[in-house]
């Protein structure tokens, strides 16, 4: 048996991480299993934070993306000056342009505003022939996530937080409503709170409806950056780091864990990115890859308490595990810390799924069960 921290987190993507970071600036003792580090959706996602140019309802998950969006500029400066490293966070704004008879009554809604074609060539030249005009979405931006994941790792190992690499969570053995300990690979570990944020993955340790939603990608690159923002488009999105590259994505795809690329993947991306940005289809090609997004049938998150009193749950972010990283971490932090919830945790709580209720309530009736 491990030693036994505060807190023991399980994954090592973008929400466990700043999780852990969160918990350990406010001293706890913090141990984070991750079976690979890579496989995190964070090393493959385009790294947009879009609320608005997403197009989300109003209610409890654009305010939970608003509010965490709003606390990047800050956040991401304190990780930088903690560990002298950048985590590539622009505020570049991101065009949506549309085509066909997309044109809007209203051209001023909220924070978005609509451009006629002449006035979004001056924002970006060279956009296609078919498009008519397109909102604008100034408080949009985005974070390099091969750079936060090194930032946050970075961050992690300064505060002291042990992260271990290669462990597979097998189990959680559960007695009295309460987790005792998880059974992995190497052994067993204990806690006296554990986090579940396995992503795409949860579904093997805890029966809640998160499933993967495959998502394939390609880069570009250019010796001069061209494009002044993100392009977002109807089926393609085109990002633009500061470095010269681009970022093309993504398919959405029920497909299990089938880890590769595709060519009619590939091909349906350039074909949606070219027609949205000709000039695109004569840079070179630099990579492709694929990752898998952590999907609830509702598409937002599962966080907050769990039927078992020392477990929490944070997964189930689906396209925004990087956008809600920090306001993740702070709502959980404060949750574990306190033993009190946010009152906007409640409409994220997994009891919102009957079957799921039933299902992990009847499990909890039984002792020395492992799950």
């Amino acid at each position: 048996m491990n030693s036994s921290p505060d807190v023991l987190i399980m994954g090592g993507g973008a929400i466990g991480l700043a999780t852990a970071i969160e918990l350990a600036s406010h001293g706890a003792q913090v141990t984070l299993l991750s079976r690979n580090f890579q496989e995190a959706a964070l090393h493959a996602a385009a790294g947009m934070l879009a609320p608005q140019a997403e197009g989300l309802a109003p209610g409890s998950m654009l305010d939970l993306c608003l509010q965490s969006r709003a606390l990047y500029p800050d956040w991401t400066a304190q990780l930088t000056a903690f560990t002298g490293l950048e985590t590539g966070y622009w505020p570049c704004g991101i065009l949506a342009p549309c085509y066909g008879n997309s044109v809007p009554t209203e051209t001023r809604v909220g924070e978005r505003e609509w451009c006629d074609r002449t006035t979004l060539l001056q924002h970006q030249p060279d956009l296609g022939p078919e498009v008519v005009g397109g909102w604008w979405f100034p408080q949009d931006a985005q974070v390099n996530p091969q750079h936060l994941a090194q930032v946050l790792q970075q961050a992690a190992q300064q505060l002291g937080i042990t992260l271990v690499e290669g462990i597979w969570v097998k189990a959680l053995e559960c007695r009295d409503d309460q987790i005792q300990q998880v059974q992995t690979n190497v052994g067993t570990w204990q806690a006296s709170t554990y986090v579940l944020a396995t992503g795409a993955w949860s579904q093997q340790l805890l029966p809640i409806p998160v499933t993967p939603r495959k998502g394939q990608l390609l880069s570009v690159q250019t010796t001069v950056q061209p494009l002044r923002q993100i392009l977002f488009g109807a089926d393609v999105y085109i990002v633009p780091r500061q470095a010269g590259r681009i970022v093309v994505g993504a398919t959405s795809e029920d497909v299990g864990f089938a880890a590769y690329n595709t060519p009619a993947g590939i091909h349906a991306l350039l074909a949606a990115a070219i027609r949205l940005y000709p000039p695109l289809g004569n840079f070179p090609l630099e990579d492709c890859w694929w990752g898998f997004r952590p999907t609830t049938p509702d598409e937002w998150p599962i966080l907050g308490q769990s039927p078992y009193k020392n477990l929490i749950l944070a997964t189930g972010h689906y396209r925004n595990g990087i956008l809600l990283a920090p306001i993740t971490a702070r709502l959980l932090t404060a949750l574990i810390l306190s033993g009190q919830a946010d009152p906007c945790l409640a409409d994220f709580s997994w009891r919102r799924f009957s079957q799921t209720q039933h299902y992990i309530t009847t499990k909890c009736q039984f002792e020395n069960v492992l799950i």
